[in-house]
């Protein structure tokens, strides 16, 4: 039975850099040498198979360099040896829910998502905080960032002071820089092969953004830099030119993969039969001078001749001719009528009228030309290839694509105060985004979540169309300040609602009302609306940290491998992300021999911790064990975890190992 160790693979994050080194040993099997630090890469190689002329490590070459890129690149590379720990009493609909909000360091928590979110995110919105002179709160560490994390939210003593980004540091973009590369890097190893990040910007960084974007996913990659227009009119009598816009800036992962964004669909017109067999035999009048999509040129309607066969439908006046698409005459007719004659008249004079070449009226149903895809999407569906010709969006979003206005006026609905957050963006804008990926079934990332929006467009997409979208949003727990008069209102509501002085608890305040209003909006609706809270914390595995003036003392707290106070729900979530599973999987349990076993992923991880195993306990637990995996059937192998410390002695941990691995289950670990 393999121990897992604070160090062990199994109880960090998935390690990039292990990997990187995979992925090349498998193209390049030579690059990999020796070194007194074990494995390395030999350059002098890696120069002869790619060409010297295309490897450089010269000074004077192209690209955005800054103070600390170095240092980035390494933070991205390292795992993490945190965790997320479950709190249900903070969630909504947690036994059901697919949807998470994540409260911690987002670098960290783009760290522990990497083995069980790889590759799986269709769409990741952000938008990260504006280089403003202010309010730049992340301050990433290569040796311990949960330490930092713990620190700066006042979770351990000596919290850390919140620092403002000033132009006057000397370090106003290379902070900025230095923070966002390691977490974009983090974010693309998460994205499908036809996923598209969208990063809305400001003017300071614009420049700077697109050229670490275009390094990490590749210029090629670059789908559009639109212009979003924030606000309805500009400042009056202002001193300078107000600014209107944002930037929203759009790239793919892969351009092979990757099938374009839809703004719009282009309908095409339908038509309906003005008959109706068992009504009343009627007569209708059409105005003379309509135009009709008959297309000859030239053509006589003679009385007495047969329209609309399947009633017998007849012209009473004869020598009626529709001459270049125009009815020349007053045309009468018999027949068995689906409209009323005013709506006749009507449909005759706005040219809905629909004379086909073997003589059939029917009505033209007149959509606009062009809808947008959240109009849509109830008729259409979202998934497969559009049912109408679809046209991308352009690269203004202008009119119809909502203003922070907007998105205030919707957060003063929703919460019932004005000014809790600094430039909201609309939920309007986000569904918009979310549309034009045409899948109703994404998973979508927001790792800069504020106020929540992404969380509200995703919950109301799925209620206008029934949808199974899902969500992971991610947000800091900064602290709000009373005495700071930009977060005195936002400070003071959450003390109205009993909760800690953070953004974060705005957020999960937003996602609750937002849920129940649109329950509230439509009662037919039976889709999610909840989420599942989880918070970063350190590891649930106790780490080798000895006090060398007390090494008994040490010894003795060493016996147990799980730090106190941390419940078994904490260790199977922290299992969960180690082991590559999703956060929302199923979890079943069940009493084997005494004891709690729980089921996850329908048995791809079973997990006893329960605090005792006797020697006599081990034939019945492990045949028990045994019995449910083989009814589970997973697909997969199965993981066995327990608890260490449980165990009575080493006899009764190899005997349930042994008799486990006979039946097949020869991953077996303890923590």
């Amino acid at each position: 039975m393999k121990k897992i160790e604070a160090t062990s693979h199994e109880a960090q994050s998935a390690d990039i850099t292990a990997e990187n080194i995979a992925q090349l040993k498998a193209l390049f099997p030579e690059l990999l040498t020796e070194s007194a630090n074990g494995v390395a890469i030999n350059v002098d190689v890696l120069k002869q198979l790619v060409g010297d002329v295309t490897a450089t490590d010269a000074e004077e070459k192209y690209g955005l360099n800054w103070h600390g890129k170095r240092r980035a690149r390494q933070i991205a590379l390292t795992p993490s040896t945190g965790t997320l720990r479950p709190c249900p009493n903070e969630s909504v609909d947690w036994n059901t829910t697919q949807n998470l909000m994540i409260e911690g360091d987002n670098l960290e928590v783009l760290k522990l998502l990497q083995k069980s979110y790889a590759g799986k995110v269709k769409l990741i919105y952000i938008d990260p905080p504006y280089n403003t002179g202010s309010d730049f709160v992340y301050s990433d560490s290569f040796q311990d960032n949960i330490k930092n994390y713990l620190e700066l939210t006042g979770q351990v003593e000596g919290g850390r002071k919140i620092s403002s980004n000033t132009e006057a540091s000397g370090r106003f973009h290379t902070d900025w820089l230095s923070m966002m590369y390691p977490r974009l890097k983090l974010a693309r190893n998460l994205l499908k092969p036809d996923g598209v990040i969208v990063i809305s910007i400001g003017d300071k960084e614009i420049d700077n953004l697109r050229e670490i974007c275009s390094e990490i996913f590749g210029g090629e990659n670059l789908v559009a830099t639109a212009i979003w227009e924030k606000k309805n009119k500009g400042a009056f009598l202002a001193s300078d030119i107000t600014n209107m816009k944002d930037y929203v800036v759009v790239y793919c992962k892969e351009k092979a993969s990757f099938n374009g964004l839809i703004g719009q669909i282009a309908l095409e017109e339908e038509t309906y039969p003005c008959v109706n067999a068992p009504n009343a035999r009627e007569i209708r009048t059409i105005p003379a001078g309509i135009q009709s999509k008959f297309r000859e040129k030239n053509y006589t309607l003679a009385k007495g001749k047969v329209i609309s066969a399947d009633t017998m439908s007849l012209i009473l006046h004869s020598d009626l001719v529709i001459q270049d698409g125009v009815l020349a005459k007053e045309l009468v007719i018999e027949g068995n009528w689906r409209y009323t004659q005013d709506s006749m008249t009507e449909y005759a004079r706005v040219g809905d009228l629909y004379l086909t070449q073997d003589l059939y009226l029917r009505r033209i149903v007149r959509e606009p030309r062009y809808k947008t895809m959240r109009d849509l999407l109830p008729r259409l569906g979202t998934t497969g290839k559009p049912a109408f010709p679809s046209i991308n969006p352009n690269d203004l979003f202008a009119d119809g694509w909502a203003t922070n206005e907007d998105a205030n006026e919707e957060l003063r609905q929703l919460l019932g105060e004005q000014n809790l957050f600094d430039y909201p963006k609309p939920s309007h804008l986000i569904e918009k985004l979310i549309c034009s990926i045409r899948d109703d079934k994404a998973l979508i990332l927001d790792f800069f979540a504020g106020s929540g929006t992404t969380g509200q467009a995703v919950n109301a997409l799925n209620a206008l169309d029934n949808g199974s979208r899902r969500c992971i949003l991610v947000q800091l727990p900064e602290p709000l300040d009373p005495e700071n008069k930009d977060q005195k209102i936002a400070a003071e509501f959450c003390d109205k609602l009993g909760k800690p002085r953070t953004i974060a608890e705005l957020t999960k305040e937003r996602l609750r009302r937002a849920g129940a209003k649109i329950k509230s909006d439509n009662p037919m609706f039976a889709g999610d609306t909840g989420f599942r809270v989880f918070k970063l914390d350190t590891s649930n595995i106790r780490a080798w940290n000895p006090d060398r003036d007390n090494l008994e003392k040490t010894l003795l707290d060493h016996e147990e491998h799980i730090l106190p106070g941390r419940s078994e729900a904490d260790i199977v979530y922290e299992l969960l992300l180690k082991l590559g599973l999703d956060l929302c999987v199923p979890i079943e349990s069940r009493a084997i021999a005494g004891k709690t076993v729980g089921a996850i992923g329908g048995g791809v991880l079973l997990a006893c911790l329960a605090e005792h195993i006797t020697t006599t306990d081990v034939e019945a637990l492990a045949q028990g064990i045994v019995a449910w995996r083989k009814e589970l059937a997973p697909a997969g192998d199965t993981t066995c975890v327990f608890r260490d410390s449980a165990f009575e002695n080493d006899i009764a941990k190899s005997n349930l190992a042994a008799i486990l691995e006979q039946y097949g289950i020869a991953n077996v670990r303890s923590l």
